[in-house]
């Protein structure tokens, strides 16, 4: 397989604590959305010309990745840059306040791109239109062709100046890329930037793969394939290519997750015809078994704290979410409404567990408390499964199956997002149909 390397950004920071009159409430979705204004960032006349690209309008490109980033949360208003008056030049080094409050932007963005010794070098501000104040000056320092890592970069530095939140724009998402006839799939593991961009594909389709999820503190994947009809357990090194298989098991095994520190995975798998989780020491490769119970027990998932873990499992007579503490005490159920619930991924804030509901026939991704009160149905449709969490716990992926043809005897499955006030619902572009996604954490922490 091939490698894959990312380098790593040098950054100069320098915070001016200036007091603002901007709030942005990132609780209520996309009813009132900030009126941001993002120049394009300046070309300095210094910089280097470059084969790969158009350096003239590397700022521009930047621009636009920003732009879109914060369009996609529902929670900005990034505004038409042809009502712009002041230079992108001028306006990184003195905004004119009182022209970008005349198109009703509350935030400014601006910057500088120079590309120097095949160095390229992006500084950038943020501006307090109201208050006429700068918010934050950066800069980095990286290879041309990591461009658009800057600019989620700064997507990322701006949201969490603006939300007090951390932002979630330079991350990835793997997911099973599926291609051919219902019947007779190809599934590959293909990963991308979360705006859909830098598509790699990390296995050949060959073999069967499910369920890929992310560990929450590095760039290791883990997922589950069958060789020769034998499922495996593998272990993936994003970065370096390295796949090892962690065990293979007789019995259908269910979806590996990482526990917070990376150092368990947490599964379930069929064993002398019960399923049951258990986990793996990924050092000492020792399996412990965590429920011992005669019904089906499937789609573990740790809390942050790794103190919890919730589950799906019928012993009650329907599928319904419990939750234990991690050496299997203390099990309680915590969902008592109509239909069936399975999938449940507790949020990396530690607050809300995720879920897909299926009732009457429709399918549903809801979120609850912890304990399994304040339950909210954000999404519906004919059938759409596996949520997972925006590092920063605000935002939702998950895959959608819909019906083509007049007489529905096709289908398609795509990635689609919400955030959990159940507002900004979007598909994510894919090259090819995807299920089972897994956001990965921040890259740049």
């Amino acid at each position: 397989m091939k490698k894959i390397f990312f380098i790593f950004l040098f950054f100069i920071i320098s915070f001016k604590n200036a007091y603002s009159l901007i709030k942005v409430d990132i609780t209520r979705g996309n009813l009132d959305p900030l009126p941001i204004a993002i120049s394009p960032l300046h070309v300095d006349s210094k910089s280097e010309k470059l084969s790969l690209f158009d350096t003239d309008k590397l700022g521009e490109e930047i621009s636009k990745v920003i732009e879109q980033n914060f369009r996609s949360t529902g929670l900005f208003n990034p505004l038409k840059k042809d009502s712009f008056v002041q230079k992108p030049d001028i306006a990184h080094l003195k905004p004119r306040f009182e022209d970008w409050r005349l198109i009703k932007a509350q935030a400014l963005i601006t910057g500088k791109v120079l590309i120097k010794n095949k160095k390229l070098k992006v500084e950038f501000r943020l501006w307090d239109t109201i208050a006429s104040k700068e918010m934050i000056a950066l800069s980095f320092t990286t290879t041309p062709p990591n461009w658009r890592r800057v600019a989620h970069i700064i997507s990322d530095k701006v949201y969490e100046r603006l939300t007090g939140e951390s932002g979630y724009f330079d991350t990835r998402i793997i997911y099973v890329s599926e291609t051919g006839p219902k019947d007779r799939r190809i599934k590959k593991l293909g990963l991308m930037d979360q705006d859909g961009y830098n598509t790699k594909y990390l296995t050949l389709g060959n073999e069967l793969v499910l369920t890929p999820r992310f560990n929450p503190t590095n760039q290791l994947v883990t997922y589950m394939s069958y060789f020769k009809n034998m499922p495996r357990v593998y272990l993936l090194d994003i970065e370096t290519g390295i796949q090892e298989v962690v065990g293979s098991f007789p019995g259908m095994t269910f979806a590996p997750r990482f526990s917070p520190d990376g150092k368990k995975i947490i599964m379930s798998f069929a064993k002398d015809g019960n399923s049951d989780i258990y986990t793996m020491d990924l050092k000492t490769r020792i399996v412990e078994k965590i429920t011992n119970h005669p019904s089906i027990d499937t789609s573990p998932s740790y809390s942050p704290d790794g103190k919890f873990i919730c589950f799906n499992s019928d012993r009650s007579g329907v599928q319904q979410i419990y939750v234990m503490r991690s050496d299997g005490t203390q099990v309680k159920r915590i969902t008592f409404g109509t239909g069936l619930y399975g999938t449940p991924v507790w949020s990396p804030r530690g607050d809300l567990i995720a879920f897909t509901k299926v009732r009457k026939g429709r399918f549903y991704i809801g979120v609850m408390r912890a304990d399994g009160t304040g339950e909210r149905l954000l999404t519906e449709n004919f059938y759409q499964e596996a949520p997972s969490w925006s590092p920063n716990g605000r935002v939702l992926i998950f895959y959608r199956e819909t019906k083509s043809g007049s007489k529905g005897e096709g289908f398609s499955a795509k990635l689609w997002s919400i955030d959990i006030t159940g507002y900004n619902e979007r598909q994510i572009k894919t090259e090819t149909d995807a299920s089972d996604p897994s956001w990965s954490s921040l890259l740049s922490k």
